[in-house]
């Protein structure tokens, strides 16, 4: 019994003091298993918040390799023509809004959650055409990535909500 207890402990200890280490071994891929303590959950809202206005900057500018360069290789954006799935795909579907000298519309970041995970986050916020006129509302889900950037996997826009403003 005083045996089995020991080693009930030894292991217990290995895991509250290197858990990573101890998943390694079994082929996981423990990057998001465990979040850094450093982080909080509102440094990581502004951490969304920023790569947004970052993303969004790239639509002002016309620069559509840094667009492509915030979107995951597996990213799906629901659009009028259907699901694009894929970086290479959400590239060449989005193509067309980057020609011309003028942004057809922008967007801005209004409210951003994350999971306490740290793992995934969603943005949301208003489009706006050239004159400043709400066109409708972007919904995006970004992913935490190994390298700690954020990447968006899903994205969505929708017609704005004919609710009455807040009071």
């Amino acid at each position: 019994m005083r045996n089995t207890t020991l080693l009930a402990l030894a292991v217990f200890g290995a895991l509250a003091a290197r858990p990573a280490e101890c998943f390694r071994g079994a082929g996981l891929n423990t990057s998001r298993l465990i979040r850094p303590l450093r982080e909080t959950n509102e440094e990581l809202a502004q951490q969304v918040r920023a790569a947004e206005i970052a993303f969004a900057k790239t639509m002002a500018a016309r620069d559509s390799v840094s667009f492509i360069s915030h979107v995951a290789n597996e990213a799906l954006f629901f659009g009028n023509q259907g699901v694009l799935r894929g970086k290479t795909a959400v590239a060449a579907g989005w193509k067309p809004f980057f020609e011309g000298a003028k942004a057809p519309f922008s967007w801005e970041p209004e409210s951003v959650e994350v999971l306490h995970s740290g793992t995934l986050a969603l943005s949301t916020g208003p489009v706006r055409n050239p004159a400043g006129r709400q066109i409708g509302t972007f919904n995006s889900i970004w992913r935490h990535e190994v390298d700690g950037r954020w990447k968006i996997v899903f994205d969505k826009g929708c017609p704005p909500c004919d609710s009455p403003p807040k009071r």
